[in-house]
């Protein structure tokens, strides 16, 4: 994973609009026999060439799932990072995500509360340029008044 920022946490007191992370990922066959497993979704189209060959998809697709993990990654290590307690997401997803996809996660500010230490992210996953993924989220982010 390569990261523009270091890893850690950013307080409520110092987020701004418009503040912007994200990590960059090549999703591995190893990634998504990973993600089957512990997820226990062992569906063909993510982990049978054969079966994947004669779907929609004509071919092997990540789970949808491990790319919005990525999203996760990016708010829990990044923005707001650590401390950071997920309080909803939406999620819409555009296209497949295959095997060797380099898949770069964002997330944006769209909104502050600070009273109540919430952050509202636009949240998107690309690849090669193109959205593959989008939705928003809510998080509390942590506090350096609690530190």
């Amino acid at each position: 994973m390569l990261d523009n920022l270091p890893r850690g946490t950013i307080t409520i007191e110092e987020i701004e609009m418009g503040m912007t992370r994200h990590l960059r990922k090549t999703v591995t066959d190893e990634d998504i026999e990973m993600f089957a497993q512990v997820s226990t979704d062992r569906n063909p189209v993510h982990l049978d060439d054969a079966y994947a060959q004669d779907t929609i998809f004509e071919g092997r697709i990540a789970h949808g799932m491990l790319t919005a993990g990525l999203i996760s990654a990016v708010i829990g290590e990044q923005l707001p990072g650590h401390g950071t307690v997920y309080m909803g997401q939406s999620l819409k997803f555009l296209a497949p995500v295959r095997p060797g996809d380099t898949v770069v996660a964002e997330v944006e500010v769209i909104g502050i509360d600070p009273a109540k230490r919430r952050v509202q992210l636009e949240t998107r996953c690309l690849v090669d340029g193109k959205r593959v993924l989008v939705g928003e989220a809510t998080v509390l982010a942590p506090s350096g008044k609690f530190d």
